[in-house]
């Protein structure tokens, strides 16, 4: 099943957080994504043609975000936005940061 077919299951704590080789395996399916190189987020940069496009996308961003239960951390600029994912609870990334990811990158 692909990231984004899978839906978040809820963290709150007492779980390890992504090793690097797991992290390495799962950024495979998401090329435009940049893991942060001590494993604690995931980002994304998307660019638009204009404000009203990139108020469209944070509102999308957001739905998926209630829907799933898992929050992104979001920079809103004027024709981009950047998109943040990271397990608080754990301190680091979780499988629902990559599937969160996957499901914002189906969105465009």
């Amino acid at each position: 099943m692909s990231l984004g077919e899978k839906r978040c299951v809820p963290c709150e704590g007492g779980v390890p957080a992504l090793d690097s080789e797991q992290i390495t395996a799962l950024s495979k399916q998401l090329p435009d994504w940049r893991a942060a190189p001590d494993g604690v987020s995931l980002e994304r940069t998307f660019r638009f043609a204009s404000y009203h496009q990139v108020m469209a996308f944070v509102n999308a961003v957001a739905w998926v975000a209630h829907r799933e239960d898992h929050h992104p951390d979001l920079a809103v600029h004027y024709d981009h936005v950047v998109v943040r994912y990271s397990t608080h609870a754990i301190g680091g990334l979780s499988e629902n940061d990559f599937i969160c990811a996957a499901k914002v990158s189906a969105l465009i």
